[in-house]
């Protein structure tokens, strides 16, 4: 990694993972395989900004820990990449497997539990849906009509004053790794 850090993706440990790694890779990481409107990708951790946003919309009030597990939830994909998930289920469950221990190892990087309660993975997924629907019809030229088929339309309330945000890969590393920072300090708060 280009921290120095070195990650053996058989075995991940804690001690491996490094936010800085994790923002920069994911700040390259092209969603839908680089295949959307505009002069820079849409990237994993543009994506990942969206999501934790959309969760804590959908989620009032919720605790700083599960708003980190939102910002963090593709965040495997720093070292795997971005699968359009017909890829990901031909690959197999190796690759679900691998997923699992990278997350786990994150997760116990920044004090989140291994495995998150069902609940709260309900709830970031559907913040993940309604991220992907607004990515299909703003940026990757989904009709509003097969976007909602995909991934069901969410309510207008929901995504008022939203929008994708187009940026080089530098700014969203630094807006990434900002956000993380200050749900990292909010969970030590309290």
């Amino acid at each position: 990694m280009l921290s120095g850090r070195r990650l053996d993706l058989l075995d991940p440990t804690p001690m491996d993972i490094e936010i800085e790694d994790i923002a920069h890779g994911l700040a390259f990481v092209a969603r839908w395989n680089g295949q959307t409107k505009g002069d820079f990708a849409y990237s994993v951790a543009e994506h990942s900004l969206l999501v934790e946003t959309l969760f804590a919309r959908l989620n009032p009030g919720i605790s700083a820990r599960w708003r980190l597990a939102a910002l963090l939830h593709d965040a495997p994909e720093y070292v795997i990449g971005d699968m359009i998930s017909p890829v990901k289920a031909s690959v197999g469950p190796g690759y679900e497997a691998l997923d699992q221990r990278l997350s786990a190892a994150i997760h116990l990087r920044f004090g989140l539990p291994t495995i998150l309660p069902a609940p709260i993975k309900v709830q970031i997924k559907k913040a993940d849906r309604v991220s992907a629907w607004m990515e299909a019809v703003e940026i990757a030229g989904f009709t509003r009509a097969e976007a909602d088929k995909l991934f069901g339309r969410p309510g207008a309330t929901l995504l008022r004053g939203l929008q994708i945000h187009l940026r080089p890969p530098v700014e969203t590393r630094a807006a990434f790794t900002a956000r993380h920072q200050a749900l990292l300090e909010e969970c030590e708060a309290g």
